[in-house]
């Protein structure tokens, strides 16, 4: 009861400061608990997957977020837990690969890291890892907006259609070698083709040989 209402409150005061519009909603099956693989803009990303979606989420954030008391507090609220990054942090990736089993939405980020030029980037073969563990439809997430959010920024939130779980599996008994040749050629792709087909990209900055070219003619 408590999380919905915090999640209630946070909803009201986001589509207060920003001008959110939600697409694709009704591709969130009502039933079944379900991995949201999102592409990565800003510190907001989590808060505004969790508020535009229904039921109840778990994330990973980086450790030092729950320095900053608040944002900490608020994170926390909205289901996060830490995660040590670049450390193999086993303890979190379990709890991440068990949320979709203890009744919640797992939600990941499969680049990692936050995107510096609003395009998605590639995604990483340790959160295809939990993806492919977890035995869960993956429903990919696309977030869109400006350079920096601001008071009023737009903000479009799109759920795309669930990949099946049985499309992401990878074969057991497979060595490490093995398994992440697995997960590059049949995990990571769908997923992030899945985000990237939601996600309103910046156009490319075309390369620094092409644009030689064209400032000699």
């Amino acid at each position: 009861m408590l999380y919905h209402l915090i999640v209630f409150l946070v909803r009201a005061a986001f589509f207060f400061w920003y001008n959110i519009r939600v697409e694709g909603r009704e591709n969130i099956p009502k039933n079944g608990n379900f991995i949201f693989a999102s592409n990565h803009r800003s510190y907001a990303d989590p808060v505004l997957v969790v508020i535009c979606a229904r039921g109840k989420f778990r994330f990973m954030a980086k450790s030092e977020l729950f320095e900053k008391k608040a944002f900490g507090a608020l994170i926390r609220a909205l289901g996060a837990f830490p995660v040590e990054r670049g450390k193999g942090d086993t303890a979190a990736i379990e709890r991440a690969i068990n949320t979709v089993h203890e009744g919640c939405h797992l939600l990941i980020f499969p680049e990692g890291t936050r995107s510096k030029d609003g395009r998605v980037g590639k995604g990483k073969t340790g959160v295809a890892l939990i993806a492919a563990q977890a035995g869960a439809d993956v429903i990919p997430v696309g977030l869109s907006f400006g350079e920096k959010l601001h008071f009023r920024s737009k903000i479009i939130v799109r759920y795309g259609k669930p990949i099946p779980a049985a499309k992401l599996a990878v074969s057991e008994g497979l060595g490490e070698r093995e398994m992440l040749r697995s997960l590059k050629k049949n995990v990571v792709p769908p997923i992030m083709d899945g985000i990237r087909a939601l996600v309103d990209e910046p156009p490319a900055i075309p390369m620094a040989e092409e644009t030689s070219e064209k400032e000699l003619n």
